[in-house]
């Protein structure tokens, strides 16, 4: 059983980030894309879901279609998305406010 005290057994995913320094170019971390990328990639999903949504409920009420079901689907994961990512900028917003509330 390795010491507690004993830095060689750090878990990977516990370690702490390298702090960046503005005159090194930003890293994604490998294999991966960075934070930038992935959420204007989630921003035009959950963007593409409302506008399949408004399309079905067009075509519904139009009489183009008469699969409720597909229709009511479609709404839902548009409300469900919308509504992860409402989450997920609120995180993001208090994590912010945190920051600036800490001293230097």
């Amino acid at each position: 059983m390795p010491d507690s005290m004993d830095v060689n057994h750090v878990n990977p995913l516990t370690r702490p980030a390298p702090i960046a320094r503005p005159d090194q170019p930003q890293q994604s971390a490998p294999g991966g894309k960075d934070f930038k990328t992935v959420l204007l990639e989630s921003l035009n999903q959950v963007n593409n879901l409302q506008q399949e949504a408004t399309a079905g409920v067009e075509r519904l009420a139009t009489g183009d279609t008469e699969n409720m079901a597909e229709v009511f689907s479609a709404v839902r994961k548009a409300q469900v998305a919308f509504g992860l990512l409402m989450e997920i900028r609120n995180k993001l917003t208090d994590a912010y406010e945190e920051i600036q509330q800490m001293r230097v």
